[in-house]
């Protein structure tokens, strides 16, 4: 059975969603980042990058949540868009626009934003103005390709949506309560 390593963090919700949505069977495994538990040998056998999610696929280890979500798309069949050159080519290229840019710049604008520590004086205030920047141009780009089509690859809900969705719907924690009124396709999302 495969077993999913997670905690609550977006990455690991866009694993769950697609799990819950796809009734596969999965077991549990949950890894507490707060205690170092992402650092213990058993784990890090899973994930070398000491990260969750993580799934074992009976012996099959993948990590990294949009692997994972492409992963078992095509394990299943489930969540693709139709067999398509463009389609695929949509699919991958806005998987890997979540992957590289919605995810780390939405993480790193909440650390400056939520976390850093406030004593940094002017290297706080750049890194806080950049990642902010960063995570709204992206949320913009998204926004605006949603203005033009249902879901992320046309008409058909796919792992895209679902890799959007664990960001979106923390979209007021990232940018501000405000958010949603300047990306309102992208409320539509969370």
């Amino acid at each position: 059975m495969l077993k999913f390593y997670f905690n609550g963090a977006p990455n690991p919700n866009k694993v769950a969603l697609f799990l819950e949505e796809s009734g596969l069977p999965y077991e549990l495994a949950p890894v507490d980042t707060r205690k170092g538990d992402q650092f213990k040998p058993e784990f890090l056998a899973v994930n070398p990058n000491g990260k969750v999610p993580a799934i074992d696929d009976d012996g099959v280890f993948v990590f990294d949540s949009n692997a994972i979500l492409l992963y078992l798309a095509e394990k299943t069949g489930k969540f693709l868009p139709a067999n398509t050159p463009q389609n695929r080519a949509q699919l991958l290229s806005w998987l890997m626009f979540v992957a590289t840019g919605v995810g780390p710049y939405s993480g790193q604008a909440v650390h400056f934003k939520h976390h850093a520590p406030r004593d940094l004086g002017k290297g706080l205030e750049y890194a806080h103005n950049r990642y902010q920047f960063e995570a709204q141009r992206h949320y913009g780009i998204l926004n605006d390709h949603l203005a033009k089509s249902r879901y992320m690859v046309g008409d058909t809900y796919t792992i895209v949506d679902m890799a959007f969705w664990g960001w979106a719907r923390l979209a007021p924690h990232v940018l501000g309560e405000e958010v949603y009124a300047r990306f309102a396709k992208v409320k539509r999302c969370r």
